[in-house]
């Protein structure tokens, strides 16, 4: 499954360098009552769609790294079906909650592209069921916990997002998919215990 979202992920940006703005338009996250201001129409679909669009190759790359190194071990601990489950309800997840801060917050109101929400959502999944498997940062390359790489990780993004930081980032989208895995995990871990009860 990690492998096959890797794969879709690809061929949409592909598909958006050779088609172009009007993947954009009708695809990407574009925040509720735009159109007031010249802006594309919001669409449902674009709640998942815009997951697979990115705003450029490196971009890509990086979501796509994040993926691949923590998406092989989960997946391999749940299985593909739920992981997949995961990958999408963070995807979702931080789609809501970015819409909600642009809402809120009108520095926020601007489209989004990427698999971010999807991938911190399984990076939460990984620090949930390995804690204390070694991560290193890229920059600079310190070695640390998982639990406290994903912390760190949350805590960075919400202060980036509060304070109006590194604009142009979709950082409420981050910790929206990091926020839908982690209910959903604690789901899974209740109907499990309900079941062993009974």
């Amino acid at each position: 499954m990690t492998y096959a979202l890797i794969v879709s992920n690809v061929f949409a940006f592909l598909l958006e360098a050779s088609v172009g703005e009007r993947v954009i338009v009708w695809f990407a996250l574009w925040p509720p009552g735009g159109e007031r201001f010249g802006q594309p129409g919001f669409h449902l679909w674009q709640l998942a769609t815009y997951s697979v669009l990115h705003a450029n190759s490196v971009h890509l790359a990086f979501n796509m790294w994040g993926l691949y190194m923590f998406g092989k071990p989960l997946e391999h601990a749940l299985g593909a079906q739920r992981m997949l489950q995961l990958y999408m309800t963070s995807v979702i997840a931080g789609a809501l909650a970015q819409t909600a801060a642009g809402l809120l917050i009108p520095t926020q109101a601007l489209p989004s592209v990427g698999a971010s929400a999807g991938v911190f959502g399984v990076l939460l999944g990984f620090a949930l069921l390995f804690p204390n498997q070694q991560v290193v940062l890229l920059f600079p390359p310190v070695p640390m916990p998982a639990w406290l790489f994903a912390l760190g990780y949350a805590l960075f993004e919400f202060a980036l997002g509060v304070g109006g930081l590194a604009p142009g980032v979709a950082h409420f989208a981050h910790l929206g998919g990091m926020a839908g895995a982690l209910v959903l995990i604690v789901h899974w871990a209740r109907t499990r215990r309900h079941h062993r009860i009974e």
